[in-house]
């Protein structure tokens, strides 16, 4: 109990030291904010060793897309793969709920490295102009967008099916899909107790390319994506 406690702290304390002391960054070019996000994914790492002798393993390096574009779509347990990603690919822009730009300062970071938000809630303006926005960034940028296909955190069990949406942007955006499977949700769940002694396993799967039917590409890295979580287990 004592090393749970401990992890939030130090966990919560680092990630909030690294944000007010990168805040000059604001004001400087995007690459030091993305640098400082680096820096909270080995924080995360740092901390989930330390204080719950949690094994990390990247499994599939050689899968990763070299030298051209590509988008990620990654499963989603944890606040984890949300800094830790970060770490193994090149500062992915994020497609994120709108309200993660509202927190105070780190909000902040997430509109300067610029992060994609969606407002989940409603029809706007915005939410309309998304492929747009997203193409634009894949245009401006050699950084990966990362997508979470389940839209929200889930329990491992949970295999709830992936949003259509994903597929519109396999579509649109006419590039290799890089799909990852993560089970921090048996180490660092939404809910529930932290748990000690178990690994947490970064599954980069084999990349699929461009061309596919979108519903039947929604399938696909579905059905991949769980495969390959039930192994992972």
């Amino acid at each position: 109990m004592i090393k749970k406690i401990l992890f939030k702290i130090f966990f919560f304390l680092g990630i909030i030291s690294i944000s007010i002391i990168f805040l000059p960054t604001l004001l400087m070019p995007k690459k030091l904010v993305l640098f400082g996000g680096k820096i909270m994914g080995y924080w995360s790492e740092i901390c989930l060793k330390i204080f719950l002798s949690t094994k990390i393993i990247v499994k599939g390096k050689e899968n990763i897309i070299k030298n051209e574009k590509f988008f990620i779509a990654s499963s989603h347990q944890s606040m984890f793969e949300t800094f830790y990603l970060q770490t193994i690919f090149n500062s992915p822009i994020f497609i994120l709920k709108n309200e993660l730009l509202k927190i105070p300062i780190f909000g902040w970071y997430l509109k300067k490295i610029g992060s994609i938000s969606v407002n989940r809630n409603k029809i706007s303006k915005d939410n309309l102009g998304l492929i747009n926005k997203i193409k634009e960034s894949v245009s401006n940028s050699k950084r990966p967008i990362l997508i979470f296909p389940q839209a929200t955190r889930v329990l491992p069990n949970d295999k709830i099916p992936f949003k259509k949406g994903v597929g519109r942007i396999y579509k649109e955006l006419n590039i290799k899909c890089q799909p990852v499977a993560i089970n921090s949700g048996y180490v660092w769940p939404k809910t529930g107790d932290l748990k000690f002694d178990k690994c947490i396993t970064v599954s980069i799967l084999n990349p699929i390319s461009p061309g596919m039917n979108p519903n039947d590409f929604v399938n696909t890295i579905e059905k991949s994506i769980y495969l390959e979580l039930d192994k992972l287990d």
